[in-house]
């Protein structure tokens, strides 16, 4: 049916009702837009049917209308009722609760509360409930709530008590500043976990000069507990070089105590109950790399055991920057003695199998430690091989780090772990980057 056979066929505005004339596209009262209504598409069509009365009062007969329930006997129809005057019920018949909508479907018990071991995921309306209610509901200061429900309180093991969903593990992505020193972690796009830990902090030499420091440590994959591994050194080396700083120790001699500390702390992890290995008898020890610095106003001392690596960039990029550390890998011995060349070595499949670690099953404890005295300002990166995979060679490094490291540590960090997941990823990834002082005093190393 065509537009014009339907304005021909309305005598009245749908909207308003009043008259029309043949030729009319809109209602000359309200406006109402008549090529808006529907055309029938044949004679099985049921179009809506508009609230128009028919002619003289008279009701269609094509239509078969319901009829109003009788209030009595009286013949008279019972009263309207609006929807808010009729009390609703759910899908089985049974009144609806007074209490807070639920999202798992369980109705309401009633004034007795919830079924031991259910939680309500809605928290009562702070403009209704009574201050019991209100505190009732309030969970217990330093409790974590599921980041999903926002309700239910989360167990040991990280899963929410109410919906059970599973809660991001705290150290997928950690930073840290504390001005003199910044740091950033990440779990990286492949791993399912972060194995790698750093610890940041400053401390102050006897004369009140302070000492900054930065430890990052990186958990190995193929041993058990390697991210408890990482933690437990970067807590054991910071607290050894706390304590032998402020003494009066030499920075270089401080790095030294703190790497036998942290290898204590990593043995320590091993010294487990018989029964707690005994479903994976083959498994090794806890174990991780580690590498730190500690930067006071006149002295840059690095330590490493391991592939994790120190870097220094000069705060002017046409001075040279240089790798402070050996790696502890296969790379590195062949390359050392004269086997490969760098790039055919870190082309290998065996390049990244490390020689040196801390763990119960390390070959032997071999701290490396070194001092460098830097004729002008510039900034350390401490990293893990998340990093230097993506900027191996120090040329790329000095490119990578920002212009602006030494006033901006925290962003300088934020953008070598980007650099690293632009990258690829692959691995859990660790920066810290210490700012030096760059007293002039002439260059040279210890």
């Amino acid at each position: 049916m065509s537009q014009t056979h339907q304005q021909a066929a309305m005598s009245v505005c749908p909207s308003c009702e009043e008259p029309l004339e043949q030729s009319d596209r809109f209602c000359g009262a309200c406006g109402y837009d008549l090529s808006t209504v529907p055309s029938a598409s044949g004679p099985d069509d049921r179009p809506t049917l508009t609230m128009t009365p028919a002619p003289d009062g008279e009701a269609d007969p094509s239509v078969e209308w319901p009829a109003a329930p009788e209030l009595d006997s009286s013949d008279t129809p019972a009263p309207v009722h609006l929807p808010t005057d009729l009390e609703g019920t759910d899908s089985g018949g049974s009144e609806l609760p007074a209490s807070a909508v639920r999202l798992d479907g369980v109705p309401d018990a009633g004034p007795a509360g919830p079924p031991d071991g259910d939680f309500p995921v809605a928290a009562p309306d702070p403009r209704t409930a009574t201050p019991e209610q209100i505190e009732a509901a309030t969970p217990p200061a330093g409790t974590k709530l599921c980041v999903a429900c926002r309700a239910g309180q989360v167990d040991p093991d990280g899963y929410c008590e109410n919906c059970g969903h599973a809660q991001p593990r705290e150290r997928d992505h950690m930073e840290q500043e504390l001005g003199a020193v910044a740091a950033v972690s990440d779990r990286g796009l492949r791993h399912h976990r972060n194995e790698d830990a750093f610890a940041i902090s400053s401390a102050a030499l006897p004369d009140g000069s302070p000492a900054v420091v930065a430890v990052v440590c990186d958990g190995v994959s193929s041993a058990t507990r390697p991210d408890d591994a990482s933690l437990a050194a970067t807590r054991a080396a910071n607290e050894a070089l706390h304590e032998a700083l402020p003494r009066g120790t030499h920075p270089q001699q401080a790095m030294h105590e703190a790497i036998v500390a942290a290898a204590e702390a990593v043995n320590a992890l091993a010294q487990e109950p018989a029964t707690a290995r005994e479903h994976q008898p083959h498994q090794n020890a806890p174990a991780c790399t580690f590498v730190g610095s500690v930067v006071t106003k006149e002295l840059l001392v690095v330590g490493w055991v391991g592939d994790s690596r120190a870097y220094w960039v000069p705060d002017d990029r046409a001075a040279p920057s240089a790798r402070l550390t050996e790696d502890d890998s296969w790379a590195a011995q062949m390359v050392a003695a004269g086997l490969m060349n760098e790039a055919e070595a870190y082309a290998d499949e065996r390049a990244h199998a490390i020689t040196g670690w801390l763990g119960a099953d390390a070959y032997e404890l071999d701290p490396h430690t070194a001092s460098f005295k830097p004729d002008r300002p510039g900034v350390v990166v401490v990293c893990t091989d998340g990093l230097w995979n993506y900027a191996e060679a120090v040329e790329q490094m000095a490119r990578v780090v920002p212009a602006d490291a030494a006033e901006r540590p925290l962003h300088a960090a934020q953008v070598l772990v980007g650099h690293a997941l632009d990258g690829g990823g692959h691995d859990n990834v660790t920066v810290a980057v210490l700012p030096f002082p760059g007293a002039r005093q002439g260059a040279g190393s210890a």
